[in-house]
């Protein structure tokens, strides 16, 4: 008996009517993925971007509102009249800034990996660059970072306008000056570097170029710090010579690890004088509830 073997055999895929392989038919390899290069487009970039600010304002009221109804129950306030007059307040505001920054890492892991499909760190560029020594990345990122810090405060003591709202927030208890401080430097660098020079900027400059890419994720991360900063343009002006800077290193260097190091070492240091500075201020008097700062505060102020 004679079986058709060939029933058994796959299809030819590119192959014209008389059996022969199609010449104008090409094997196509899927692209390369790289930073410059990502796996999303500009809609997708844009629409992180948009969800990372609504956490910011949004998710804070989940934790703010129900304490306000609480603390005015039980002092027997009104609502309105806890929301502006409790510390508290302030403090529980700050807080829920994490769980919003959480929400927006999940949204860029989502975005960046496309659901697991791309691995998270090379996809959105978080290694070092290998066109020179890692040692002397470091060093260079780190000496940026205290050159813009520099210019920053001769900036802003010489053109320096009134107290901002995050001034005043920080002034508004130590315990919302210390959550302050662990926000600008644990969570804040990684999450606006992965957002603005992670997502946004290479899915601009895939399609409008590298000058435009800088422009819109400059202007960007800066309107969003205007909230902050509304009456005191020069420290608007900083930040706005900081993102420009952070973008130009990311555009530069084709990773993001150099970017999130100056960011970290640029909060990080304003971060630590957040927290020594009322120490300064009161360097005579010992707070046993806060020693450990003051200790640190005394050994600045005797180096200074």
């Amino acid at each position: 008996m004679i079986t058709n073997e060939s029933s058994s055999l796959p299809e030819p895929v590119a192959d014209n009517e008389v059996g022969f392989p199609d010449p104008t038919f090409s094997y196509q390899s899927p692209p390369i993925v790289s930073p410059d290069n990502p796996p999303w487009g500009v809609s997708k970039a844009v629409l992180t971007w948009i969800l990372s600010v609504a956490f910011l304002i949004f998710v804070p009221l989940v934790f703010v509102v129900p304490y306000a109804i609480y603390a005015a129950q039980t002092t027997r306030t009104l609502v309105m009249e806890v929301l502006k007059s409790d510390k508290n307040v302030l403090f529980v505001s700050i807080l829920g800034v994490i769980p919003a920054h959480l929400l927006t890492l999940g949204v860029a892991w989502i975005v960046v990996t496309n659901w697991g499909r791309y691995p998270f760190w090379e996809t959105v560029g978080f290694t070092w660059p290998r066109s020179r020594p890692h040692w002397m990345t470091t060093l260079l990122s780190v000496g940026l970072a205290v050159v813009l810090l520099v210019f920053g405060g001769i900036v802003t003591s010489r053109f320096g306008g009134a107290k901002t709202d995050l001034d005043l927030l920080i002034e508004s208890s130590y315990q919302a000056r210390v959550a302050t401080a662990f926000l600008a430097a644990a969570t804040g660098p990684f999450v606006e570097e992965l957002v603005y020079r992670g997502v946004l900027y290479p899915a601009f400059q895939r399609v409008l170029g590298v000058g435009w890419a800088v422009a819109i994720v400059s202007i960007l991360f800066a309107g969003v710090h205007v909230l902050q900063y509304y009456n005191n343009l020069a420290v608007i002006g900083v930040i706005t010579v900081l993102s420009i800077t952070l973008t130009l290193v990311r555009a530069r260097t084709g990773k993001l690890l150099p970017s999130f190091l100056i960011h970290l070492v640029f909060n990080g240091i304003q971060s630590l004088v957040l927290v020594v500075q009322p120490f300064f201020e009161k360097a005579d008097k010992i707070v046993p509830s806060k020693l450990p700062a003051y200790l640190v505060a005394n050994i600045l102020r005797h180096l200074i």
